[in-house]
């Protein structure tokens, strides 16, 4: 850049001292911020006792003062990372949040990147400068300031350099020539403006941002997230954001990107955990896995459920008062078709079938007691009695039971004869026995989103939950009132003529405001309640999910609020997207906009010439993104017999080791692979990890299969065996493509056969 020149060294050296002093001068505000905070919650926490109004007051300071606290240790690494000299002759620095000077009139010391007025640190360029003459990229380690970039964009300007169209380019290239640690890092100082505008997408509606690999999809997500969160506090603190992952390893990885930016309250989650209760840790095959996510298996359920609510084939005999009676097939139709025209849920429509069956039951007691004897009330004890006799309960229950969905879905799954029963216009002999499992076996991620179908078909007889809610609110409020009274009692003591509390306050408010400062966070409660609705949902490699795991989204936001990103290239699922279309007209029609991210910031031109063979040999219509950036080195491929390969990759996993230094490199490969190469590299190679283990990621190396590594960035990648990657799906081009793309500076292909023709640009 312009300002870098042997001649304006001195010159820099005291820009960074002054811009050494301004960040020390924030670092201190941080400081007593947070001292303030802490001596606020420590006087809270210590008081006891009072009035009603000071618990409540108390319970919501400790609560604020807690998140507050949280937030302000968040951003402690690169509290301010930028600057901009605008032509008005003002100057604003820019951060992870906004800070300012309460002796001055509130005057801004540091301006939240989210805010409006920060907005041109992103977009700016030379061609549009909206007002700034200058725009600066801090560097920092810690509380040190190490230097700056400044880009000068006022054309008229002595200053004025050169300029690539990637605003903060040496800050932004240095960022990815980093090495990799094995968590996610945010990109809050170098996002890009093409990132900006979709960062900054309005709330409402779905968006879709479709981008190749390394456009940082992921990214941009996640700062989209944080944006919406400062824009629309008040409507997403209480509805809460959901974040959905591909696996548990990805969420790891990318575990700190919220909290850097200030956010903590976000549920992050991957659809297997979206039924409470439920740890999706089983496995299964790729084919079992998409049968499960197609749509027909909402026929097969609802044909599960209806199983359940059975008629005697003839009659069944009870006794009862030491007489037998008589349960016949007619009056059990009549009962079940009543039930069901109720058009509510199982659990709640058995209520309607049990009520028929008791009432027939009566009568026919009566009956044989003489009927015309008998007045309502007389048939209504006999009633009462039937509803606690055992055996005639036990008979009811057979025919229409409560059930739960872990149950149901077990006996279904478990059963030959069951399943053949309710998938036999859905499912063929084969794809039903890929289902069968042995009964109480470990649910799989592809389990959970029919968990979610059957708890919508069979519902929860909650009445007496929700009669004891209704208590408790009705109780909350006579409580609020109570205290109001009493408040305005004083009040009215103290000083007749002024305003009074009830004046700005009434009882639905204050006993609102006590339920929420004694509650969880919107993100804890709603990872406990299946039910629970979301202010705004994002889905990352959203390709990736079935037919049935987004019926379980879109119930999770009635609102269509959401924000899906993903590339239809890398759709390794044999139950994923093909489309976007696809995936969102049954729920949105062509009510979505499609954003796409089009620069490569990850992968090195070198590693992009390679996997564009394979992009090439998918015949899709998508576009190669544009790496901005090139490593000077060329991917390799390397020629070892299936049977050396234990043998001989220790070797070539030590030698990449060396190269990347303190960086982190993944060994991709076929499943069936796994076990018999980690045993190998984990005995001759100190610190290799095999599997998504939480130590995995930050581990010099770890072995792992494409399905795993997606969503994730190494410093170099090592691919075993490509043949096996593309034959051991039908999306085996999409998996090996996904593969290609991991890596930020080096690629090796190891291959034990002939070399798969789309990966003709490697160097033997």
């Amino acid at each position: 850049m312009s300002d870098s020149r042997g001649d304006r060294e001195p010159e820099r050296t005291d820009d960074i001292a002054a811009e050494q002093h301004y960040v020390s001068m924030l670092y201190d505000k941080l400081d007593e911020l947070r001292r303030y905070t802490t001596e606020r919650l420590s006087e809270t926490l210590a008081q006891t006792g009072g009035t009603p109004q000071a618990r409540t007051e108390r319970d919501i300071s400790t609560k604020m003062h807690t998140e507050k606290l949280a937030q302000l240790s968040a951003v402690e690494n690169g509290l301010c990372f930028g600057r901009l000299d605008l032509d008005s002759q003002e100057r604003f620095h820019i951060g992870r949040l906004g800070l300012f000077d309460e002796d001055n009139e509130y005057e801004p010391l540091l301006l939240d990147w989210r805010a409006p007025a920060a907005r041109p640190f992103y977009l700016a360029t030379a061609a549009s400068r909206d007002g700034v003459v200058r725009r600066r990229h801090l560097r920092t380690r810690q509380r040190t300031v190490t230097g700056y970039e400044d880009e000068v964009l006022d054309l008229d300007s002595a200053e004025q350099g050169s300029h690539l169209g990637l605003a903060g380019e040496a800050t932004l290239l240095a960022a990815l020539d980093a090495r990799r640690t094995g968590q996610m890092t945010d990109i809050v100082a170098t996002i890009q403006a093409e990132q900006d505008r979709i960062i900054r997408s309005k709330m409402n509606g779905v968006l879709v941002v479709q981008g190749g690999p390394g456009t940082g999809k992921t990214a941009v997500a996640l700062h989209r997230a944080a944006y919406l969160l400062y824009t629309y506090r008040q409507q997403l603190t209480k509805r809460g954001v959901l974040v959905v992952g591909p696996n548990e390893t990805f969420l790891r990885y990318i575990g700190q990107v919220l909290p850097s930016l200030g956010e903590t309250g976000v549920l992050l989650s991957t659809v297997g955990e979206l039924y409470p209760g439920v740890t999706a840790t089983g496995t299964e095959s790729a084919e079992a896995a998409e049968i499960k996510g197609r749509s027909s298996m909402v026929k097969v359920l609802n044909t599960a459920v209806r199983d359940r609510q059975q008629v005697p084939k003839d009659h069944i005999e009870v006794t009862f008062d030491r007489e037998a009676l008589r349960v016949d097939r007619r009056t059990c139709t009549q009962a079940r078709t009543k039930a069901r025209r109720s058009r509510k849920p199982h659990n709640e429509a058995r209520k309607v079938f049990l009520r028929e069956m008791f009432s027939a039951l009566s009568l026919q007691v009566a009956d044989r007691l003489g009927r015309d004897l008998l007045d309502q009330r007389d048939i209504d004890d006999i009633d009462s009695e039937l509803r606690q006799d055992p055996g005639v309960c036990k008979v009811l229950d057979g025919l229409w039971p409560e059930l739960t969905a872990p149950e149901l879905l077990d006996e279904l799954l478990s059963s030959p004869e069951r399943l053949k029963t309710a998938a036999r216009k859905q499912l063929d002999t084969d794809e039903r026995a890929m289902l069968l499992r042995e009964p109480g076996s470990a649910w799989a991620p592809s389990d959970a989103p029919l968990l979610d179908e059957l708890a919508e078909l069979l519902g929860e007889d909650d009445e007496q939950q929700r009669h004891e809610q209704a208590q408790q609110e009705r109780e909350e409020l006579a409580y609020a009132q109570g205290v109001l009274h009493i408040m305005e009692q004083d009040d009215e003591i103290i000083d007749p003529e002024r305003l009074r509390v009830s004046d700005v306050l009434d009882a639905e408010v204050l006993a609102e405001r006590h339920r929420a400062s004694s509650d969880l966070t919107a993100a804890e409660r709603a990872a406990g309640d299946r039910t629970w609705t979301f202010g705004h949902v994002i889905v990352d490699e959203a390709q990736e999910l079935s037919a049935m795991a987004w019926r379980v989204l879109m119930r999770r936001c009635p609102s269509r609020s959401m924000t899906l990103v993903g590339d239809i290239a890398q759709t390794g699922a044999l139950g994923g997207a093909r489309s976007w279309q696809e995936i969102l007209h049954p729920y949105v029609a062509d009510r979505w906009r499609l954003e796409q991210l089009t620069i490569n910031y990850r992968t090195p031109a070198e590693i992009m010439s390679v996997a564009d063979g394979v992009l090439s040999a998918m015949g899709t219509d998508l576009e190669t993104p544009t790496s901005v950036r090139t490593a000077g080195v060329r991917p390799w491929s390397r020629h070892v017999p299936g049977d050396e390969l234990a043998t001989r990759l220790p070797a070539l996993v030590s030698g990449e080791l060396e190269a990347v230094g303190d960086g982190r490199l993944a060994v991709l490969l076929p499943p069936e692979r796994l076990e018999a190469v980690g045993t190998s590299l984990t005995e001759q190679v100190p610190g290799t990890v095999v599997g998504p283990q939480p130590e995995g990621l930050e581990s010099p190396a770890v072995l792992l299969t494409v399905d795993q590594a997606k969503g994730l960035e190494f410093d170099s990648v090592l691919v075993v065996d490509p043949d096996g990657v593309i034959a051991g799906s039908e999306r085996g081009l999409n998996d090996l493509y996904v593969a290609l793309t991991r890596a930020t500076q080096r690629l090796g292909v190891v291959h034990t056969g002939a070399l798969p023709d789309v990966l003709g640009a490697l160097e033997p």
